[in-house]
């Protein structure tokens, strides 16, 4: 069996399990593409350390970021793992690789007063659903995927709260603020009928995260003067915001569905002088002298 025949049999395993999204696994191909022709092509029992070293060295000689080479070795390391509980290979060629390390950035910081310029009241119909999604993703820091995912049957308008299924088919529930208790309310009575359980629709079914994408650039061009503006960057501003009014990182952590709390210090930003300001206050043995 060829290293590409094995992960055809790995992806077709995981969507018939469903243990990803539809977005994880085409990005598991993307990823997997990747690999020479000549490893694709090699039986993946002789796959060997050198093999995947290359890969990895080769692609960051061509300028691929640290991160994305991260994703990258990530994947192929996943797909060994299967492949070991098949009894394909005996050991993991990747075991011991490391990814050239790289700086972690910030989305660009949304202000609150252009959050609140986005969720100026709706009229039309596209445009009362947009509100809705731009009130779900500022509002309850909803990944994009999540956000396209989400159905009626995971919202519950009375109580103002939603039971969001994120990465790893992990279960959250998040809050709903009262602006978007009552943009799904405007949305529901407009939206057109479909057979679809899902929130949001478009005449030809679920909605896209590329229509979602280019929803909200139309909407920050028309409101912010200026089409740079991401879904994630919502998700950002939402927990950027979030530690400014409260500083609890593990609550803001439960909120955003993190599984690591390194990964939620990733989207602060607040300033060391704030940090030592809080901690001179705090810390008993932290007092300065005046």
């Amino acid at each position: 069996m060829t290293l590409a025949q094995a992960i055809e049999q790995w992806l077709a395993q995981l969507q018939q399990l469903r243990s990803h999204s539809a977005n994880t696994l085409a990005a598991y191909r993307r990823d997997l593409a990747s690999l020479p022709q000549a490893v694709l092509e090699k039986p993946i029992s002789k796959l060997n350390t050198a093999d995947v070293r290359s890969w990895i060295s080769t692609q960051h000689a061509q300028g691929l970021g640290a991160r994305s080479l991260a994703r990258r070795l990530s994947a192929l390391r996943s797909h060994l793992k299967f492949a070991r509980q098949q009894r394909w290979i005996a050991s993991d060629p990747s075991a011991g690789l490391r990814p050239p390390r790289g700086e972690r950035s910030l989305p660009n910081s949304l202000s609150v007063d252009d959050a609140q310029a986005l969720m100026r009241p709706a009229n039309s119909l596209l445009e009362k659903r947009d509100l809705a999604q731009w009130e779900l993703l500022y509002g309850s820091g909803l990944r994009l995927s999540e956000l396209c995912d989400l159905r009626w049957a995971d919202v519950d308008l009375d109580q103002g709260q939603a039971r969001v299924v994120g990465k790893g088919q992990r279960e959250r529930i998040v809050p709903l603020t009262q602006p978007a208790v009552q943009a799904l309310k405007a949305w529901q009575q407009v939206r057109p009928t479909s057979d679809l359980p899902h929130i949001f629709v478009t005449d030809k079914g679920q909605i896209s995260t590329r229509t979602v994408q280019r929803r909200l650039k139309q909407t920050a061009l028309q409101r912010l003067g200026t089409q740079a503006l991401h879904p994630h960057q919502l998700r950002h501003a939402f927990a950027t915001h979030m530690l400014e009014g409260c500083g609890d990182l593990r609550a803001v952590q439960e909120l955003l569905g993190h599984q690591n709390l390194s990964t939620t210090q990733i989207y602060t930003h607040l300033d060391f002088d704030r940090l030592a300001q809080a901690y001179d206050q705090a810390h008993p043995r932290a007092q300065r002298k005046s």
